[in-house]
Protein backbone atom coordinates (compact mmCIF):
# COMPACT_ATOMS: atom_id res chain seq x y z
CA UNK A 1 0.00 0.00 0.00
CA UNK A 2 1.38 3.46 -0.81
CA UNK A 3 2.55 5.11 2.36
CA UNK A 4 5.51 6.72 4.10
CA UNK A 5 7.66 3.57 4.05
CA UNK A 6 7.26 3.25 0.28
CA UNK A 7 7.93 6.97 -0.20
CA UNK A 8 11.13 6.84 1.86
CA UNK A 9 12.24 3.69 0.01
CA UNK A 10 11.77 5.40 -3.37
CA UNK A 11 13.61 8.54 -2.25
CA UNK A 12 16.49 6.67 -0.60
CA UNK A 13 16.87 4.08 -3.37
CA UNK A 14 17.22 6.91 -5.88
CA UNK A 15 20.12 8.25 -3.80
CA UNK A 16 21.75 5.19 -2.25
CA UNK A 17 20.93 2.34 -4.61
CA UNK A 18 19.30 -1.06 -4.39
CA UNK A 19 20.43 -2.06 -0.89
CA UNK A 20 18.21 0.63 0.61
CA UNK A 21 15.02 -1.41 0.17
CA UNK A 22 16.22 -4.57 1.94
CA UNK A 23 17.80 -2.51 4.74
CA UNK A 24 14.62 -0.49 5.30
CA UNK A 25 12.66 -3.77 5.46
CA UNK A 26 15.21 -5.08 7.97
CA UNK A 27 14.42 -2.14 10.26
CA UNK A 28 10.69 -2.59 9.67
CA UNK A 29 11.05 -6.32 10.43
CA UNK A 30 12.99 -5.70 13.65
CA UNK A 31 10.19 -3.45 14.88
CA UNK A 32 7.50 -5.94 13.86
CA UNK A 33 9.35 -8.82 15.52
CA UNK A 34 9.56 -6.80 18.75
CA UNK A 35 5.83 -6.09 18.52
CA UNK A 36 4.97 -9.76 17.92
CA UNK A 37 7.09 -10.76 20.95
CA UNK A 38 5.32 -8.14 23.10
CA UNK A 39 1.89 -9.31 21.90
CA UNK A 40 2.74 -12.94 22.65
CA UNK A 41 4.05 -11.89 26.08
CA UNK A 42 0.56 -10.60 26.89
CA UNK A 43 1.01 -6.88 26.25
CA UNK A 44 -1.18 -6.88 23.12
CA UNK A 45 -4.23 -5.19 24.71
CA UNK A 46 -2.07 -2.39 26.13
CA UNK A 47 -0.11 -1.80 22.89
CA UNK A 48 -3.21 -1.40 20.72
CA UNK A 49 -5.01 1.12 22.94
CA UNK A 50 -6.23 4.29 21.18
CA UNK A 51 -3.98 6.49 23.33
CA UNK A 52 -0.90 4.65 21.98
CA UNK A 53 -2.08 5.11 18.38
CA UNK A 54 -2.74 8.79 19.15
CA UNK A 55 0.75 9.29 20.56
CA UNK A 56 2.28 7.48 17.57
CA UNK A 57 0.18 9.66 15.27
CA UNK A 58 1.33 12.93 16.84
CA UNK A 59 5.00 11.94 17.12
CA UNK A 60 4.94 10.29 13.71
CA UNK A 61 3.40 13.36 12.12
CA UNK A 62 6.23 15.52 13.43
CA UNK A 63 8.90 13.02 12.25
CA UNK A 64 7.40 12.66 8.76
CA UNK A 65 6.99 16.43 8.35
CA UNK A 66 10.66 16.78 9.32
CA UNK A 67 11.76 14.12 6.81
CA UNK A 68 9.60 15.71 4.11
CA UNK A 69 10.86 19.24 4.81
CA UNK A 70 14.48 18.07 4.56
CA UNK A 71 13.77 16.35 1.24
CA UNK A 72 12.06 19.45 -0.14
CA UNK A 73 14.88 21.71 1.05
CA UNK A 74 17.58 19.50 -0.47
CA UNK A 75 15.75 18.53 -3.66
CA UNK A 76 17.05 21.42 -5.78
CA UNK A 77 20.67 20.61 -4.88
CA UNK A 78 20.42 16.96 -5.92
CA UNK A 79 21.27 15.22 -9.17
CA UNK A 80 21.17 11.50 -9.98
CA UNK A 81 24.83 11.40 -10.96
CA UNK A 82 26.01 13.16 -7.79
CA UNK A 83 23.87 10.94 -5.58
CA UNK A 84 25.12 7.85 -7.43
CA UNK A 85 28.69 8.73 -6.43
CA UNK A 86 27.67 8.69 -2.73
CA UNK A 87 26.24 5.16 -2.96
CA UNK A 88 29.41 3.50 -1.70
CA UNK A 89 29.37 5.38 1.61
CA UNK A 90 29.17 2.87 4.51
CA UNK A 91 25.85 3.89 6.08
CA UNK A 92 23.94 0.60 6.31
CA UNK A 93 22.61 1.55 9.76
CA UNK A 94 20.76 4.62 8.51
CA UNK A 95 18.22 2.79 6.29
CA UNK A 96 17.64 0.21 9.06
CA UNK A 97 16.93 3.02 11.52
CA UNK A 98 14.74 4.72 8.90
CA UNK A 99 12.70 1.52 8.56
CA UNK A 100 12.16 1.43 12.32
CA UNK A 101 11.36 5.13 12.74
CA UNK A 102 9.05 5.48 9.72
CA UNK A 103 7.13 2.30 10.64
CA UNK A 104 6.79 3.40 14.27
CA UNK A 105 5.76 6.89 13.16
CA UNK A 106 2.83 5.47 11.19
CA UNK A 107 -0.25 5.12 13.44
CA UNK A 108 -1.88 2.96 10.79
CA UNK A 109 0.89 0.42 11.37
CA UNK A 110 -0.30 -0.04 14.96
CA UNK A 111 -3.94 -0.06 13.81
CA UNK A 112 -3.11 -2.76 11.24
CA UNK A 113 -1.57 -4.86 14.01
CA UNK A 114 -4.53 -4.15 16.30
CA UNK A 115 -6.96 -5.51 13.73
CA UNK A 116 -5.68 -7.56 10.78
CA UNK A 117 -2.31 -8.44 12.28
CA UNK A 118 -3.83 -9.66 15.57
CA UNK A 119 -6.29 -11.79 13.61
CA UNK A 120 -3.49 -13.38 11.59
CA UNK A 121 -1.41 -13.84 14.74
CA UNK A 122 -4.32 -15.50 16.57
CA UNK A 123 -4.92 -17.84 13.61
CA UNK A 124 -1.20 -18.67 13.44
CA UNK A 125 -1.01 -19.27 17.20
CA UNK A 126 -3.41 -22.22 16.81
CA UNK A 127 -0.39 -24.03 15.36
CA UNK A 128 1.90 -22.91 18.16
CA UNK A 129 5.22 -21.18 17.80
CA UNK A 130 5.79 -22.85 14.41
CA UNK A 131 2.59 -21.24 13.10
CA UNK A 132 3.69 -17.80 14.33
CA UNK A 133 7.12 -18.25 12.74
CA UNK A 134 5.57 -19.26 9.41
CA UNK A 135 3.16 -16.28 9.51
CA UNK A 136 5.88 -13.81 10.47
CA UNK A 137 8.38 -15.17 7.93
CA UNK A 138 5.82 -15.00 5.13
CA UNK A 139 4.78 -11.48 6.14
CA UNK A 140 8.36 -10.17 6.22
CA UNK A 141 9.37 -12.02 3.04
CA UNK A 142 6.45 -10.40 1.20
CA UNK A 143 7.66 -6.97 2.41
CA UNK A 144 11.23 -7.84 1.46
CA UNK A 145 10.27 -8.91 -2.06
CA UNK A 146 8.08 -5.85 -2.68
CA UNK A 147 10.46 -3.21 -1.31
CA UNK A 148 13.47 -4.90 -2.93
CA UNK A 149 11.70 -4.84 -6.30
CA UNK A 150 10.83 -1.15 -5.86
CA UNK A 151 14.36 -0.35 -4.71
CA UNK A 152 15.87 -2.25 -7.66
CA UNK A 153 13.62 -0.52 -10.20
CA UNK A 154 14.33 2.94 -8.80
CA UNK A 155 18.08 2.42 -8.44
CA UNK A 156 18.42 1.03 -11.99
CA UNK A 157 16.16 3.71 -13.44
CA UNK A 158 18.09 6.64 -11.99
CA UNK A 159 20.66 6.46 -14.80
CA UNK A 160 17.84 7.27 -17.25
CA UNK A 161 16.47 10.14 -15.19
CA UNK A 162 17.32 13.74 -16.00
CA UNK A 163 18.36 16.04 -13.16
CA UNK A 164 15.18 18.19 -13.34
CA UNK A 165 12.97 15.08 -13.24
CA UNK A 166 15.01 13.66 -10.36
CA UNK A 167 14.66 16.91 -8.40
CA UNK A 168 10.90 16.94 -8.99
CA UNK A 169 10.66 13.31 -7.89
CA UNK A 170 12.48 14.05 -4.60
CA UNK A 171 10.33 17.18 -4.15
CA UNK A 172 7.15 15.12 -4.71
CA UNK A 173 8.34 12.46 -2.21
CA UNK A 174 8.98 15.24 0.33
CA UNK A 175 5.52 16.72 -0.23
CA UNK A 176 3.99 13.24 0.04
CA UNK A 177 5.73 12.70 3.40
CA UNK A 178 4.45 16.05 4.66
CA UNK A 179 0.94 15.07 3.53
CA UNK A 180 1.24 11.85 5.55
CA UNK A 181 2.70 13.82 8.46
CA UNK A 182 -0.25 16.22 8.54
CA UNK A 183 -2.67 13.31 8.17
CA UNK A 184 -1.00 11.51 11.10
CA UNK A 185 -1.02 14.67 13.22
CA UNK A 186 -4.75 15.02 12.55
CA UNK A 187 -5.33 11.34 13.35
CA UNK A 188 -3.29 11.58 16.56
CA UNK A 189 -5.07 14.76 17.65
CA UNK A 190 -8.49 13.19 17.08
CA UNK A 191 -7.49 10.01 18.93
CA UNK A 192 -6.14 11.88 21.95
CA UNK A 193 -8.94 14.46 22.04
CA UNK A 194 -11.63 11.80 22.47
CA UNK A 195 -10.01 10.16 25.51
Amino acid sequence: MPGPLLTVTIADASKKGFRTGPLIVLGHGILELALVVLILAGLGPWIVRPVIAGIFGMAGGVVLCGFGSTMIRDSQKMSPSAEHQKTNAPDAGRPVLTGIVVSLANPYWSLWWATIGMGYLAAAWKYGLAGVLVFFSGHILADLLWYSAISFAVSRGRSWISTPFYQRMILFCGLFLIFFGIWFLHFGWRSLRHL
